[in-house]
């Protein structure tokens, strides 16, 4: 039994997303008195407000906004909700020595969701789902819902859908056990990432391919005269556009982590610091554009559901040290071929994920155990180009 999310399609008519945005602005300015409040019982009295001081100021609130009746009241408390969970997350990054992000005001457009935790919804058939205060909206369900329906999160995006979230617990999961075999991945920029086969997936490079077209939709968003209905149309044109980059990219990083955690019951990957690694602005974007922070979790999820596992493998010297013989050999960025004194010439990334399959503890040392391949062989097939042809390669 797992915890699991379903994301359905709703297709509300033009007097419910009228109902919707109502319901959401409303919220949005209740989250922020609400915390107006939390900062000013403190600055003034010394005091912190918990959740249930909170949930108590709403009958005063009612009074002062009438709009506020037209909101399910499990609605407003998850505001509260937020707002304990929003200084909760910001006295912990303090405590841990993070950067801290004070909680702040939302503006226009910046509120997107709200949350039925218990009650307040029920599907009248399938394909009507009855939300308190709202009426039936149509709802695509494409798949069963399984498990037992705990919250219902609606969420709006940037460009005007919306979506039925149900989080669910006791979900059954029939678990296929992969074949009894262990891969090990580096994820670069180059190729989206080299197995410890040898193997390669190239990098789509979404945000690159759409990049021109973008680039088109900003300038024209930008001349369009502020608060227009013409902005407006641009505005959701440019975020149409960005929603479908990230519909793709999501869809690649689905296939290929279902691919391998159906394939290989032991996968081991390097654990990269992300965080650290976009601060060189030079690589920042087509950091950002190959989410591998995402690939992991997919995989990882995807894994523990399939029978498998997930290693995690620390990134230090997995591209410098000779899988075949532990030599440590220096290298430049633009050097992408592998040569050891030992005779030992692979793809640099092929290396790397050699490394990341050995290191791993807790794979079985019988799968560990791979057999280098001769440079020759991937010279024949064309799998090594020159150093030169990599080092341009990478001017990304």
């Amino acid at each position: 039994m797992v915890k699991r999310t379903y994301k359905f399609r709703l297709y509300p008519s033009k007097q419910q997303i009228t109902s919707l945005n109502e319901i959401l602005e409303t919220c949005r300015n209740i989250y922020n008195k609400q915390l107006e409040n939390k900062i000013i019982w403190y600055e003034d009295k010394g005091q912190i407000l918990s959740y249930q001081d909170l949930n108590s100021m709403l009958l005063d609130l009612r009074v002062l906004h009438p709009k506020m009746r037209k909101v399910h009241s499990q609605t407003l408390q998850d505001i509260n909700n937020r707002i304990t969970k929003a200084f909760d997350n910001f006295f912990r990054r303090i405590i841990q020595g993070e950067k801290a992000g004070f909680p702040r005001f939302k503006g226009k457009n910046r509120y997107d969701s709200i949350t039925y935790p218990q009650s307040g919804f029920k599907f009248t058939s399938q394909k009507r789902l009855k939300i308190s205060k709202i009426g039936e909206v149509s709802i695509k369900l494409h798949r069963a819902i399984k498990g037992t329906i705990k919250t219902m999160n609606i969420q709006k995006t940037s460009s005007g859908k919306w979506f039925a979230c149900f989080s669910c617990d006791d979900v059954p999961v029939h678990r296929n056990t992969p074949p009894y075999k262990a891969i090990g991945l580096d994820v670069g920029l180059e190729s989206f990432l080299t197995d410890s086969n040898g193997i390669k997936v190239d990098n789509p490079r979404w945000l690159r391919q759409s990049e021109d077209l973008l680039k088109i939709r900003c300038r024209q968003h930008s001349k369009k005269k502020k608060d227009s209905a013409n902005r407006e149309k641009s505005r959701l044109r440019l975020a149409k556009l960005y929603e479908t980059i990230s519909n793709q990219r999501s869809d690649f990083l689905h296939k290929l982590s279902l691919s391998i955690s159906k394939s290989y019951s032991f996968i081991a990957v390097e654990k990269l610091q992300i965080k650290n690694m976009v601060k060189n602005h030079h690589l920042a974007k087509s950091i950002n554009d190959v989410s591998w922070n995402k690939f992991v979790q997919f995989l990882t999820y995807k894994a523990e559901n399939a029978g498998g596992k997930v290693c995690f493998v620390p990134a230090k010297n997995t591209s410098v040290k000779c899988s075949n013989c532990g030599n440590m050999i220096s290298k430049s960025l633009s050097m992408r071929t592998h040569k050891c004194s030992c005779g030992f010439v692979v793809h640099r990334d092929h290396n790397s994920a050699l490394n990341i399959l050995c290191s791993s503890p807790e794979i079985p040392k019988e799968l560990r155990e791979s057999t280098p391949v001769e440079m020759e062989a991937l010279s024949c097939k064309g799998q090594l180009p020159s150093p030169k042809q990599e080092a341009i390669a990478l001017n990304l």
